[in-house]
């Protein structure tokens, strides 16, 4: 990408497999996603991991919306240089949002991970970061993570990776959040996988437990 580009982008954030921008894409406000180069890795190397990963996840983005579940649009993919250019969606991160809130979005959150779990997508990064409130809907991100899989085990960590957030940035209402996303979660998935999928998430933290002991 030129220097004249790049002077033209704004920095949101910065990731360990890519940086975030805001930019313009045919005169509409962009979201610019950029997987950077990794000087550890074998060229040739890195360059077919950071491809095919910009790929699978413009797919995942793609099947996600064929499920009736809300994602950025896709403006353009640079195989080349591992870009994808999105939607700007206008809304708060449910992170932001107030508790009593938090907690009846949940339910929602729920919903929509039972929608992609059920079909057959590990999210991957789940957190409260990644969930914008519009006016209309809630929209789920960032994909860079996703993957094509049914293991309940998975889908376990999907699950225990969301609580894990709870307990860390929303420590005051983790219960009624937790029991909410489960509830929606539920809806979709019904009782005897949600409980084959806890049942798992359990184990994972028992696992977490034991390695800090020793």
């Amino acid at each position: 990408m030129c220097g004249r580009l790049l002077s033209l982008l704004k920095l949101l954030k910065r990731g360990a497999e890519a940086d975030i921008y805001l930019t313009t894409w045919n005169g509409m406000k962009s979201i610019l996603k950029i997987r950077k180069k990794k000087d550890y890795r074998n060229e040739i190397l890195d360059t077919r991991i950071r491809t095919l990963r910009t790929i699978r996840e413009a797919k995942m983005i793609s099947e996600v919306k064929s499920f009736g579940v809300s994602t950025p649009l896709i403006y353009f993919v640079n195989q080349k240089k591992c870009e994808i250019f999105l939607q700007y969606v206008s809304g708060k991160l449910v992170k932001d949002l107030p508790g009593n809130v938090i907690i009846k979005i949940c339910k929602e959150i729920g919903r929509i991970v039972g929608i992609l779990h059920k079909n057959g997508i590990m999210h991957g990064d789940l957190t409260t970061s990644n969930f914008i409130l519009t006016k209309e809907r809630l929209i789920i991100m960032d994909f860079g993570l996703a993957q094509k899989t049914e293991k309940v085990e998975d889908h376990a960590i999907d699950l225990r990776l969301f609580k894990e957030v709870l307990n860390s940035a929303h420590v005051d209402i983790v219960g009624k959040s937790w029991q909410s996303f489960l509830h929606g979660y539920k809806k979709i998935v019904g009782g005897t996988r949600m409980e084959r999928v806890i049942a798992q998430v359990s184990v994972i933290e028992k696992r977490g437990r034991y390695a800090n002991v020793v």
